[in-house]
């Protein structure tokens, strides 16, 4: 298999818009099974949710890869989840992946979890495709959900192709490229069938491949000039210029189907084939492993020296499972290779291609494949290469987690094995974390939301046999200091032998709260009023204290410490000396900032019925939510976007099914955050102090 014939791509989407559905009949066209399995409605559940938990509710919790055929390229395909909480899989996917497809409903459009995604798409220059989904449901409309994507996501998007019929009469699509219409013959869609367009059409599908044409020409001269002078433009131009464009210049191309009912996933895979990059398309960034500051070049070369990326662990009955991409090189069975954070030696015992939970043993992998490694001992975004001390690849952005749970065995004889459980799911997801409270003693687990942290308690439920029992969920609050104040602290200590003197002045003041760090630390001394070798001991005393503020003992953000004067001693002076005085001045003076508590706030995004729509709106603002917009379908629905204080979402799913008669369905992800309004704050302090006793 040459290189240019591999595509590893990932199909990533807003909550039920049928990805798992799309790979699955993926998964039937190319042959790679024999029998369609439905995400709902009983069978054996989708191929590519093989957990009992994913098949019970429908919904996809791991990232989930499979390598399949299609005409002579081969697809190393991830599905990977919609909900927010489980944001790391669709994170850590896109950063290993070459192409992607989102797919969009053709009557929710644009919708919350669609923002992420093309966000994260965005953030590693993941080209990709749309599709369009679900054009059998009533008040489906393509047009519309591309006028969406080009204002909510800022996307080039063009129509490639147009329906016949929406709704429950759709009935096939027009290619816009070879102007035929494709019909989806057999029990299953599988034969496709290329006939005239039907002239009731023909002059909308001649207008909108003139829109695409217009669409594309941005992006080409030569197709510019034959438009302006009226020529017929050829398909190989139109392939050609859409790849470049999709590859090079975020060109979206927008495809449309339904594939539940099996029509226009042949004609998608055709177009991942087409356009979508191969790994030789892709540039791979990697820093030298003695110069951060240095780019190192890497090239996917199979005989080039191994570089790979461990990108997901999974533990499993017989040992930890390492998802790696091998950028360059090729790696054999059996061989020893480095771990460029840890610089251990490693021995790849077995290397399995992955076909969802299935696996199968190979002997060797190159570069541009995507297969995983038995019994190696890393972490997730751990770099492996053929030499010690070579390069470290880009690593992938973790979103911090929003809530906080107290999780505790109900047998103390089962404390070992909880304790298991938790650091292989530490390990295993870097969201996920866990840490004991020093003052109350109780294990905390803190994750992406309440669905994220219930399927963990859940799978500790059921993989290890252990009864827990939960705490109340609590909010990550922040503190951010509101004004500056002039700090002047000296510390000083005389005891029998050496003393302890250090001496500092300046400001700790408020950092704008668009500010990307946390803290940020300035020194300005002038003559050597201190040592440069005491000032890394003054900041790293400031840094160990923002940890837990003053006000309610929750981590501070959004501070700057300028350090400007001070005074030393020549022989009571140490590095520790003015660590510990950093720590006092903090503890005396962050207090006269004026610090406020800043909440987290979701955006939420909530579709039901229209009749309730009065109900869920009162609802929201007596959470003291924020309404965006809301936005009526065509199918009487209404779709409402609000920000809502995560405090006030706990048990939201159970109030939106009372409130709408078991038709609402919601999803939210976080927005920033956000000052506490004085009443709220009070109480924060308050029920603070009342655990803290």
């Amino acid at each position: 298999m040459t290189l240019d014939k591999i595509r590893n791509i990932g199909i990533s989407a807003h909550i039920d818009s049928g990805k798992t559905t799309l790979s699955e009949r993926i998964l039937y066209y190319t042959g790679r099974i024999h029998k369609i399995e439905e995400v709902k409605g009983g069978g054996d559940g989708a191929t590519m949710d093989h957990m009992d938990l994913e098949k019970e509710r429908g919904i996809t919790i791991t990232s989930a890869a499979t390598s399949v055929q299609w005409l002579d390229n081969k697809i190393n395909l991830i599905d990977t989840p919609g909900h927010v909480d489980f944001t790391v899989e669709v994170e850590r996917s896109l950063r290993v992946l070459d192409g992607a497809i989102l797919v969009l409903c053709a009557v929710g459009g644009v919708q919350a979890q669609s923002l992420t995604v093309d966000r994260q798409m965005k953030r590693y220059n993941v080209p990709r495709l749309a599709f369009i989904n679900k054009m059998d449901r009533t008040g489906a409309d393509a047009r519309k959900v591309v006028a969406q994507m080009r204002t909510k996501l800022g996307a080039d998007a063009v129509l490639m192709q147009i329906p016949i019929g929406a709704g429950e009469t759709f009935e096939a699509v027009i290619d816009l490229v070879e102007m035929k219409t494709a019909y989806f013959d057999g029990i299953k869609g599988e034969t496709v069938r290329y006939e005239e367009i039907p002239a009731d059409m023909l002059d909308e599908a001649k207008a909108a491949r003139q829109e695409m044409l217009e669409g594309l020409a941005m992006y080409n001269d030569q197709m510019m000039e034959l438009l302006l002078s009226e020529e017929e433009v050829p398909a190989e131009l139109i392939h050609e210029v859409t790849k470049n464009a999709c590859q090079n210049q975020g060109f979206t191309p927008v495809y449309v189907g339904s594939a539940f009912k099996n029509k226009g996933v042949q004609l998608l895979l055709n177009a991942v084939s087409r356009f979508l990059p191969s790994p030789l398309d892709r540039e791979i960034k990697a820093k030298d492993y003695e110069d951060q500051s240095k780019p190192y070049p890497l090239s996917s070369d199979p005989n080039a020296p191994f570089v790979g990326m461990a990108f997901k662990i999974v533990e499993d009955p017989y040992g930890q499972l390492t998802y790696m991409r091998i950028y360059q090189g090729t790696i054999q069975k059996g061989e020893m290779y480095i771990n460029q954070r840890t610089q251990r030696k490693e021995r790849f015992s077995r290397i399995v291609r992955m076909h969802s939970d299935k696996r199968e043993e190979i002997d060797s992998a190159s570069a541009g494949d995507i297969i995983a490694v038995m019994g190696v001992d890393c972490a997730s975004g751990d770099t492996y290469a053929a030499a010690p001390k070579m390069c470290s690849l880009e690593n992938m952005f973790i979103p911090e987690a929003v809530i906080k749970m107290a999780i505790m065995p109900k047998e103390r004889s089962s404390g070992d094995k909880l304790g298991k459980a938790l650091q292989r799911f530490r390990k295993e997801d870097p969201t996920f974390q866990v840490s004991t409270d020093e003052e109350t003693g109780e294990t905390i687990m803190a994750g992406m939301g309440e669905l994220h942290l219930e399927i963990y308690v859940e799978r500790i439920r059921r993989e290890y046999n252990i009864e827990v029992e939960v705490g109340a969920p609590k909010v990550s609050y922040r503190e951010m200091p509101t004004q500056p104040v002039e700090f002047n602290y000296k510390h000083k200590k005389q005891t029998g032998g050496s003393g302890q003197y250090a001496h500092i002045v300046g400001t700790l003041e408020p950092l704008p709260e668009d500010h990307p760090e946390t803290f940020e630390f300035e020194e300005s001394i002038v003559s050597g009023r201190i040592p440069k070798q005491y000032v890394p001991a003054v900041e790293k005393g400031m840094r160990s204290m923002i940890g837990q503020g003053t006000l309610a003992k929750y981590p501070v953000v959004h501070l700057k410490c300028h350090l400007k004067d001070g005074s030393y001693h020549d022989v009571d002076s140490s590095e520790m000396a003015f660590q510990i005085c950093a720590k006092d001045t903090f503890r005396e003076y962050f207090p006269k900032t004026k610090p406020v508590i800043l909440e987290p706030v979701m955006r939420v995004e909530i579709e039901a019925p229209e009749q309730f729509q009065g109900g869920i709106v009162g609802d929201i603002t007596s959470r003291r939510g924020i309404i965006e917009s809301t936005d009526m379908q065509a199918d009487g629905t209404t779709i409402i976007i609000c920000e809502v204080p995560l405090s006030e979402t706990f048990g939201y799913a159970t109030d939106l099914r009372s409130m709408s008669q078991g038709q609402g369905t919601f999803s939210m992800e976080l927005k920033g955050y956000r000052r506490t309004p004085g009443n709220i704050q009070e109480q924060v302090i308050a029920d603070r102090r009342e655990e803290k006793k």
